[in-house]
């Protein structure tokens, strides 16, 4: 259901870096490596939410070139279920959010979209870091791009 995914401005270069560095500590370090992040920095759940988005909606949503099932719509509800709650969550309290998204994002890589060239999770994070880098460059280095 694309509609409930609204149009939106794209993460920074910064901000993709910032909401990966806190999910490769704590998939590499666990709770202890990212204590106090949340509190120091009220944004965090908004970028995570923001990659939640990114990872989760892609493989979750309706492909309309794919051939159709029941269990195509149920995927797509599933997706849409988990975006609203991890939504809700970020609203009404950023700070106990920000390890829940972060952890959400983690369990829905290792379990949804595993990446057969990075069998490590902390690999596949760093691939998609990076691809998400090289669009953030890309979409703030255009011309008349918001900086």
């Amino acid at each position: 259901m694309p509609y409930l995914i609204p149009r939106r401005t794209p993460l920074t270069p910064a901000q993709v870096e910032h909401g990966f560095d806190y999910l490769l500590a704590l998939q590499m370090g666990g709770g202890a490596a990212v204590a106090g992040r949340a509190e120091a920095d009220p944004g965090l759940a908004f970028v995570l939410l923001r990659l939640a988005e990114d990872i989760i909606w892609p493989a979750t949503a309706v492909d309309g070139e794919a051939e159709l099932s029941a269990d195509s719509f149920a995927l797509d509800e599933v997706g849409c279920a988990l975006l609203s709650a991890l939504r809700d969550w970020a609203r009404d309290s950023p700070t106990t959010a920000v390890p829940g998204i972060a952890r959400s994002i983690i369990r829905f890589t290792v379990n949804v979209i595993p990446d057969p060239d990075h069998p490590d999770t902390a690999d596949t994070l760093e691939a998609m870091r990076d691809e998400h880098l090289v669009l953030a460059h890309a979409m703030y280095s255009a011309p008349g791009a918001r900086r």
